[in-house]
């Protein structure tokens, strides 16, 4: 691994400082690109405004005529945290501006495969809708749109994943992905997308007279899911995402958020009035992602609708113990594609690893529902761009791998599934995704063909020191910023995708090390002469007595007492 310090502009950091940001703030900020303290203003007005995005005056026409007149409206949502989130937004949006028949359907990971296809759209008609909307799908649903026109219904597409060469016949679509948008955030995620869409709807009807500013449904309400879907989704946190984020924390830490996700942060033994940015990616988002992969996301969905504590309190143990199980079976599928993957490895006689450039990992025993959390596993062990497969479960689909993949900067995964199917036409059955997430479904006897063109893709994009492993951090850490107080700002701050949370590196002395349970590393530190201590999580091999670490700041409790300790992220050896 390769540890490397962030460039510090002193003009930035000096204007921050200058406008009273705190030194190490302002040091983390600049290195961020922020050069000015009114980028850090989290206002709701700062928000960049509905009417840049492409289709959002469209579909607040089409959604408050409907409205009007009365019509059932259904939401089409994905078995994600984003989509569920999204499909809450909609759900509680949608009710607050007047909708009386407002539904939705999730499909079954399983059995629909992703997005609005002909037979979800069926569904949807059956349902007795006359407006079908999705929420985090449908950019690539051409045929599944296609059905739903057939049938008769209105169809708002609202969408934030990259379209493909066709675009779906919807009577209007909102993603600022889509050719044409020049919205200046491409990143946001599909809560966030339908949240303006539902900003654009109140506006719309303010001017039909239906509200006025006085008696307008509060939509802020919403912020704290919306926050919750942003982070969970991994999109890049650019101004309008963190503001997005920041204005959802705020309202969960004055206790202001709906009974299902107050009972998802007790499930998850976490403190919603000290929420962070940490507890959204890894507690509550995969609780919720969990019951995507392995159960039935209505449970998710019901879980962030409902505002009743005691059936919150029910949906949110579900989750849970779903969630439990989920880490049992990516334990043991984790460990057997780890084996498979450092397999395809030759190791040279220098100790590095060699090629391939790509994996792809497949085993009967997978499960679909996890395949992606492990593709993430490897991608962060051996670094390459990363695909886990897993035969179809759906009834009549055996034949059929469902793969999901991970990759590394520099490589643009979507981007690279789709040469993948220009230079080998019919291999990819499906696929969609980002650069750093994708999908794809293929045939089983295709698995070598799809393994050496990815493969090839990859030799071709990625050179030494793109396969070389490396880790920004924020360099040496102050003695006198090794404080509580300053954990628990840091802590507060909104860090992500994009705006990375704060790691530090320096070289410290390794005064003893210990396992703790068994495959944790244990630390006693010297750091500037000053003794610290420090775990390294998932880490058993031991390191030598002088080491250059990469560390986040963490606090520890014990007997009521909380110290300050470091995270180890990576080393330098």
């Amino acid at each position: 691994m390769k540890i490397n310090t962030r460039d510090v502009p002193p003009r930035a950091v000096w204007a921050l400082e200058q406008a009273g940001v705190h030194p190490l703030l302002a040091r983390l900020y600049a290195s961020r690109g922020v050069s000015a303290k009114d980028e850090l203003d989290d206002g709701l007005n700062r928000l960049l405004p509905p009417s840049g995005m492409k289709g959002t005056q469209e579909a607040a026409v089409l959604l408050a005529d409907a409205i009007a007149a009365g019509k059932k409206l259904c939401i089409v949502a994905d078995y994600d945290c984003d989509g569920a989130t999204a499909c809450a937004v909609g759900m509680r949006g949608l009710r607050l501006l007047g909708g009386s028949h407002v539904s939705y359907i999730v499909p079954d990971r399983v059995v629909d495969g992703y997005g609005l296809t002909a037979p979800i759209a069926q569904r949807v008609k059956d349902s007795g809708a006359d407006v079908l909307i999705t929420v985090d799908n449908g950019i690539a649903s051409v045929e599944g749109v296609a059905m739903a026109n057939a049938l008769g219904l209105q169809v708002l597409v609202t969408d934030h994943h990259l379209p493909g060469s066709e675009l779906p016949a919807a009577e209007v679509i909102v993603n600022p992905n889509q050719p044409g948008c020049t919205f200046a955030s491409k990143s946001m995620a599909g809560v966030g997308v339908m949240f303006y869409v539902l900003l654009a709807v109140r506006a719309e009807m303010r001017a039909r007279g239906v509200f006025t500013p006085d008696n307008q449904p509060k939509l802020d309400a919403l912020l704290p899911l919306v926050a919750l879907g942003t982070v969970a989704d991994v999109v890049k946190l650019d101004a309008n995402n963190r503001r997005l984020v920041a204005q959802g924390l705020r309202r969960i830490r004055a206790g202001t958020l709906p009974a299902g996700l107050a009972a998802l942060f007790t499930a998850a033994g976490r403190e919603s009035r000290v929420a962070t940015t940490f507890d959204f990616g890894f507690a509550l988002g995969p609780r919720i992602n969990a019951a995507g992969r392995l159960s039935d996301m209505t449970l998710g969905i019901e879980c962030l609708l409902t505002d009743d504590r005691a059936r919150g309190d029910e949906l949110a143990r579900t989750l849970d113990g779903i969630n439990r199980e989920r880490r049992e079976i990516e334990g043991d599928m984790r460990e057997q594609a780890m084996l498979i993957a450092e397999s395809l490895f030759d190791e040279g006689a220098d100790g590095e690893f060699g090629a391939p450039a790509a994996i792809c990992v497949f085993d009967p025993d997978f499960h679909e529902g996890v395949v992606g959390i492990v593709a993430s596993r490897i991608k962060d062990k051996l670094h390459r761009p990363t695909f886990v497969f897993a035969a179809s479960q759906a009834p009549g689909k055996e034949h059929e791998l469902k793969g999901s993949g991970r990759s590394i900067p520099g490589f643009h995964l979507r981007d690279a599934l789709d040469l993948v199917a220009k230079r080998h036409p019919g291999v990819l059955l499906r696929f969609g995704g980002h650069a750093m997430a994708a999908g794809c479904t293929i045939d089983a006897d295709q698995l070598d063909v799809f393994e050496e063109a990815l493969g090839l893709v990859a030799q071709e994009w990625l050179d030494a020191a793109t396969l070389t492993r490396r880790l920004d951090t924020d360099g040496p850490l102050a003695l006198e910023y090794r404080r509580i107080d300053l954990v628990d700002t840091l802590h507060r701050e909104v860090w992500g995708q994009g705006f990375a949370a704060p790691v530090f590196s320096e070289e410290v002395e390794v005064v003893s090390q210990r396992l703790v349970g068994e495959k944790h590393l244990a630390l006693k530190l010297k750091h500037q002469g000053e003794p610290v201590d420090g775990i390294w999580f998932g880490r058993t091999e031991p390191l030598p007595k002088r080491v250059v670490l990469a560390f986040r700041l963490d606090a520890d409790e014990w007997q009521g007492v909380r110290r300050v300790r470091f995270l180890v992220e990576g080393a330098e050896v």
